[in-house]
């Protein structure tokens, strides 16, 4: 097979949770582990860091790998789904894994695959762990979703990150947060360090439960870390804290470029300030505060070497060093065009206190989304002044644009359909101003469209 040969029999022989969601979704991983077996256990052959959780855990994942790549590292970076290339899941020092090594896999383990009846991710999996094996130093594996039930459970890592808790596949994950918690605490490995980055009254027992039923040292993040966005505009000075969220200074677009400045304290003392990220989003906060505490449960076991110097630069440089897009990214200034993955209540309502940090004349919003969602609870909170631009992700599960804006409407909420986020796109900045607002959000899927056609956008 060719890689074109080879990528249609992935998307098209195996079920892909990706394209066509539930009927992808394996609540067991014995056949994970059948798999590893076939492949001579890749995933002892390294060492790893495991990283669950509801919103954020993409974020942390590439900020640690980048953070390691500019420690010297090899690392091997494990996240899902992808955007534009499936090759984007597996990455070393940032590159994708060659296609060739994509074509030999296949061409190696076809009939165990075919044998295993596996699934798209199970594969990717496997592929992922055999391509890292005693090539890497350590490797981040993001998990796909849970923990407990998810192919990335079966690594043994040096330390197991839940960045939080909310309500996203609850029919695969239980519809109360301890149910959701349950399942993401069963990533935390006997004797090995877990993080936790924001606690719940309602999860946060679930979690000590099982760290002490485990022998596993916990550290509740937002117990001792907490960050804050600090900018500079002509407006004067924007300061966003993780824990109050006060003392915010709005500021104009014209002097917005994607970019802040981030402080990090522990226990109320600063430990890093002045930091330069390209993740701007308001829920980034959170994430930076869990990954401060995963980085000095890392440098506590001894086993990598992270100076604040690497820190520094791995944070500024993550976008290039790992390629992660589609958080709060800009893609246009006039009119300021922002790229955001939030698909959930949670990342939404953290979308939107961003929104308060800016300021703007109107408010236009290209939205589409997969049918899986809760849908009525995420639009009851999008902002009733925008003007809409409905349009569809181009995978099997997205939710037709003609049923997405019969819900909207419903709602109250006010706009165009498009049946291609391209036209979406182009009617949004055809109608807005250079003061205006173009937020192209709903789901990473539509997001992936947007960077598939980013350079057709003027």
């Amino acid at each position: 097979m060719d890689y074109q040969q080879t990528i249609d029999y992935l998307y098209n022989s195996l079920p892909m949770y990706h394209r066509i969601g539930a009927a992808a979704y394996k609540a067991d991983i014995a056949s994970t582990v059948q798999l590893m077996e076939h492949l001579s256990h890749p995933e002892r052959q390294f060492r790893s860091i495991h990283v669950a959780g509801t919103n954020g855990k993409g974020s942390v994942s590439h900020l640690l790998a980048s953070i390691f790549q500019e420690a010297g590292y090899n690392v091997g970076l494990y996240t899902s789904p992808h955007l534009v290339d499936m090759r984007e899941r597996i990455r070393i020092n940032g590159q994708m894994i060659p296609q060739q090594a994509v074509v030999n896999f296949v061409e190696r383990h076809h009939d165990t695959f075919q044998q295993l009846q596996l699934s798209f991710f199970e594969m990717m999996v496997g592929m992922a762990f055999d391509y890292f094996a005693q090539k890497v130093d350590i490797a981040i594996i993001e998990v796909g979703m849970g923990g407990r039930l998810d192919s990335t459970n079966v690594i043994s890592p040096e330390l197991s990150v839940i960045t939080n808790i909310g309500f996203d596949h609850t029919q695969f994950l239980g519809t109360t947060l301890p149910q959701i918690a349950t399942e993401k605490a069963g990533i935390i490995k006997p004797g090995t360090p877990v993080v936790i980055g924001e606690s719940h009254p309602e999860t946060r027992p679930v979690f000590q439960a099982t760290a002490q039923r485990l022998g596993s040292p916990i550290v509740f993040a937002d117990d001792h870390y907490r960050a804050r966005f600090v900018t500079e505009s002509g407006q004067g000075r924007i300061e966003v804290d993780s824990k109050s969220g006060q003392g915010r200074v709005k500021v104009g677009l014209r002097s917005y470029q994607g970019r802040e400045k981030v402080d990090i304290f522990r226990n109320n003392e600063p430990l890093m300030t002045d930091l330069a990220t390209p993740l701007a989003g308001a829920y980034q906060l959170h994430n930076f505060a869990t990954l401060f505490a995963a980085l000095e449960a890392i440098n506590h076991q001894g086993r990598f070497h992270l100076e604040p110097d690497h820190i520094r630069r791995g944070i500024a440089g993550v976008v290039n060093n790992t390629g992660l897009h589609g958080r709060w990214e800009v893609i246009a200034t006039q009119p300021l065009t922002v790229c955001e993955t939030a698909h959930n209540e949670p990342g939404v309502r953290s979308m939107l206190e961003k929104l308060t940090t800016l300021v703007y004349n109107k408010l236009h919003i290209v939205y589409g989304c997969v049918v899986d969602k809760d849908l009525s609870s995420i639009l009851s909170l999008m902002p009733r002044q925008a003007k809409y631009y409905f349009t569809q992700p181009s995978v099997p599960r997205r939710m037709p644009v003609e049923q997405l804006a019969a819900t909207a409407t419903a709602s109250g909420l006010q706009g165009e359909q498009y049946t291609d986020v391209l036209s979406a796109i182009k009617a949004a900045l055809a109608e807005a101003s250079a003061d205006d607002l173009v937020l192209i959000t709903g789901s990473i899927f539509l997001i992936a469209d947007t960077m598939a056609v980013k350079d057709q956008i003027k």
